[in-house]
């Protein structure tokens, strides 16, 4: 069953607990909680997610998020 998490969101959204991973060197971060949106074109994740897995950022992809 999904959990909704009623603390960050309003009305209550569901949400996954992840772990991401860099590819490139295995880092991990686990239980990063993600929001489910099966209708979404592509899945963001906050700065800080990649400062701390070092992730590299495709710079000449841009995104309206209107």
């Amino acid at each position: 069953m999904i959990a909704y998490n009623a603390v960050d969101f309003d009305p209550p959204a569901p949400v996954a607990y992840v772990t991401l991973r860099n590819s490139a060197t295995y880092e991990e971060w686990q239980d990063v909680p993600m929001l489910l949106d099966s209708g979404a074109d592509v899945s963001l994740v906050p700065q800080m997610v990649v400062n701390r897995l070092n992730l590299t950022v495709v710079s000449n992809q841009h995104y309206d998020m209107n």
